[in-house]
């Protein structure tokens, strides 16, 4: 069975959700929190000057240091959780509305269970903490002052199998609508009739017919002419006026079959995925659109083409970076639906918020050129009694009647050997997503031929079985690594283990003081891991491509004892020339690389020269003496010259830091942010790859910090806190620019050095 997918995606601006009209602004300055259940915290009365001024988005947990204790426990990174108020007051005059408009408060995410309340009359409540949702507040508004309060209960736990955070992790906006249009952005609905003139390389149309409907009621249609093609590799964006909203559009058209696979723009694809959270890493849950467009950068500079949600909706800012970054994504809905997989998880409000919650994530979302396919769930545990098929017909029929131009599907697994009972639940979906399962792929394509499959979650070690099986089976159309991004929670899943550390997986024992996942191909500094760079070059580069990586895997027994390794880990492998006392054992060196030859040198001397090829995975493992210096890998061309070279090199002692920003110049909105990279150098400047320094952050001027934190997901110190220590070398600093223009200056000190380093931003 074809399916043909036409689409053409509408991305809201990235400053507010409808493109920056005066009637949305923004409402995330002024509020007042405290990390506690006040009993008339809702009234007006209240007596709120002893609490803490914030400006969201505000995730309280991620100040807070993982404790043992904590009810979150291994799931949630041992963070507390709890009950918390935010209250904010304004005018009457800053709500006024006009002839038949009606005033609106819209929390794009709220962890969880929250409550909101406008001069003590509760006016709206919410419960699922990764969907957006609107309250109408025009009826109790008064003359004078008014007070907007909101109470976030995360308290029950766990309630979630990673870090949630808790509280206004994401913007909230005040809107103004006519009565009869109060959700224009989200009934507004674009799609492409047809293309006309496609090019042969899938780039450029001569036309496209496009839909535009509203309220489901057809509003219009329009041609446009000499159309580029939106991809990942061309992410290209119409700016198109619709009534009173100036929208962004991208067009694209996608097909799928077991027979030729995924065809983007008639172009073959091979999705290349990665599975990612919905946490920002070192600043918890915070949603600022700065942190969501750099975790889509980091991860198409990795080498992907797409990002499953997991497992849940993330941000308009998130999409909107996929939209303009040229980022696939799978929208995904849920992890569990009516069997709990934490005590207190969305099996509690299943029946009375899944339509709710589809529906707000679809009419948000379906307008995102980006979004190729919805998930409706993850590895449900129900996936043995009848009525899981039922559950998966209802839900997918709630999404296809907002959205049926793209297809739904849904991760399946198996934990035992009763994998193939499970085919009237993927008859269900229109792709089927295995977890873990890419091995029944051949049997399954046997049984029923016309079944489109993608792995939807992988093992990191897997990397290569799982690129050569969707390179030869047309019928698999992609891969979809766990994880792409390191992150908090699900603590210890990933990781390598020394001596005398449990050898357990995460889910069978805690795992304090680890806080984290470091199942990622990039850490939480931003740093790709060896791993992320074979990847890419996998998928990636062509047979005979000369680009070339060097790694060296950690010595068995180097640091403390013997190292295991854990289902979701790859054996430790680093950058680094750097072995001491390991001087004149031996030491593996892995080289990356899709040309036909490579060549080790150590010291100017010849170590070893190897073929490398699909036979050998495209990688070069050469065991050597270990000894200082410098090593370099060299790739040759197919008449053996050398094209390009890798270098590691042995550092000397630690002298000073070295800052590099990502950004020198942010806006002066109060929400932009800057990312310093810190990494240890000697005097001549070389990284010093194993270095563990304490350091004091420091900001003034016109910013603040916000968090200063390395990826060692050991390290307990909270990560909002001004002290951090460098792991293997390096750590990340945010800074979040004030609302006045001006400089910011940001400096490093260590009582291990002579000197303060500083690096200056500026605030615009």
């Amino acid at each position: 069975m074809k399916r043909l997918i036409i689409t053409l995606g509408v991305v809201a601006c990235i400053t507010t959700p409808t493109c920056g009209q005066s009637k949305v602004q923004n409402f995330d300055f002024g509020w007042k929190f405290i990390e506690q259940d006040v009993k008339e915290a809702h009234l007006p009365s209240c007596n709120d000057g002893k609490w803490t001024r914030v400006n969201l988005p505000h995730d309280w947990d991620i100040y807070h240091s993982p404790k043992a204790d904590a009810p979150t426990s291994n799931g949630g990174g041992y963070y507390p959780g709890g009950i918390g108020w935010y209250r904010k007051q304004v005018r009457d005059t800053d709500l006024k509305t006009g002839k038949g408009e009606s005033l609106w408060l819209h929390f794009e995410g709220i962890y969880q269970n929250s409550q909101v309340f406008v001069n003590g009359i509760q006016v709206g409540t919410h419960f699922y903490g990764y969907t957006p949702f609107k309250v109408k507040i025009s009826p109790y508004i008064k003359k004078g002052i008014n007070t907007i309060a909101v109470r976030v209960d995360n308290s029950k736990q766990p309630n979630c199998r990673w870090y949630s955070g808790s509280g206004i992790y994401r913007h909230v906006w005040l809107e103004k609508y006519h009565e009869n249009k109060m959700d224009a952005p989200q009934q507004l609905f674009i799609q492409t009739e047809k293309i006309y003139g496609m090019s042969k390389d899938g780039t450029h149309a001569d036309s496209a017919a496009i839909r535009i409907t509203y309220q489901d009621k057809l509003n219009e249609r329009r041609v446009l002419k000499n159309v580029e093609l939106w991809s990942p590799a061309h992410p290209k964006l119409y700016d198109i006026q619709v009534g009173e909203l100036n929208v962004k559009h991208g067009i694209r058209t996608f097909r799928y079959d077991a027979q030729r696979g995924f065809l983007l723009n008639d172009q073959p694809t091979l999705i290349n995925g990665a599975c990612v959270h919905h946490d920002n890493g070192v600043i918890g849950a915070m949603a600022f659109d700065a942190a969501e467009i750099r975790k889509v950068r980091l991860m198409k500079e990795a080498g992907f083409n797409l990002i499953r949600t997991s497992h849940n909706p993330q941000t308009r800012a998130m999409l909107d970076a996929c939209d303009s970054l040229g980022m696939m994504v799978i929208d995904e809905a849920y992890d569990g639906w009516y069997t709990e997989k934490t005590k207190y998880d969305y099996h509690l409000a299943i029946d009375s918020c899944y339509q709710e919650d589809l529906k707000a994530m679809v009419l948000r979302d379906r307008n995102h050129p980006c979004i190729i396919s919805y998930s409706i769930g993850n590895e449900v545990i129900e996936r043995k009694e009848i009525k899981v098929i039922q559950t998966a017909q209802k839900f997918k029929k709630v999404i296809t009647s907002l959205d049926n131009t793209r297809p739904v599907t849904e991760a399946l697994c198996s934990w035992d050997h009763d994998w193939e009972i499970f085919d009237p639940h993927a008859a269900v979906l229109d792709i089927v997503g295995y977890n873990y399962m890419m091995h029944k792929a051949e049997s399954d394509h046997e049984r029923c031929p016309e079944r489109v499959m993608w792995q939807t979650e992988s093992y990191p070690k897997d990397a290569f079985a799982n690129w050569k099986h969707t390179v030869e089976r047309p019928y698999i159309i992609g891969d979809m690594v766990w994880t792409g991004l390191d992150y908090l929670g699900e603590s210890a899943i990933g990781q390598f283990h020394y001596e005398g550390e449990s050898r357990k997986e995460h889910y069978q024992e805690n795992h304090y003081p680890y806080h984290g996942a470091y199942c990622g191909d990039v850490d939480l500094t931003g740093w790709r891991k060896p791993i992320s760079h074979y990847r890419s070059m996998l998928w990636n580069l062509k047979d005979g491509s000369p680009d070339i990586y060097l790694a060296v895997k950690e010595p068995d027994f180097y640091y403390k004892g013997h190292i295991s390794e854990t289902q979701w880990s790859v054996w430790p492998t680093w950058e680094s020339w750097n072995w001491q006392g390991w001087e004149g054992r031996n030491i593996d060196v892995e080289i990356y690389s899709k040309s036909p030859r490579v060549r080790l040198y150590l010291n100017d001397q010849l170590v070893a020269e190897k073929q490398v090829g699909i036979d050998t995975e495209y990688k070069a493992v050469i065991t050597l003496p270990y000894q200082p210096g410098v090593l370099k890998a060299v790739s040759l061309d197919a008449n053996r010259q050398e094209v390009k070279e890798s270098i590691l090199q042995t550092s000397g002692e630690p002298a000073s830091i070295k800052l590099t920003a990502d950004r020198k110049h942010i806006l002066a909105s109060g929400e932009d942010l800057a990312y310093i990279t810190l990494e240890v150098i000697d005097k001549n400047g070389n990284i010093v790859p194993d270095a563990n320094i304490p350091l004091n952050v420091d900001v003034k001027g016109r910013a603040t910090l916000l968090a200063a934190a390395s990826a060692n997901l050991k390290d307990l110190e909270p990560k909002t806190s001004s002290k951090v220590t460098t792991y293997k070398g390096r750590a990340i600093v945010v800074i979040r620019s004030g609302n006045k223009p001006g400089k910011a200056t940001v400096t490093v000190s260590s009582s291990k050095f002579d000197k303060t380093i500083s690096e200056t931003i500026f605030v615009r």
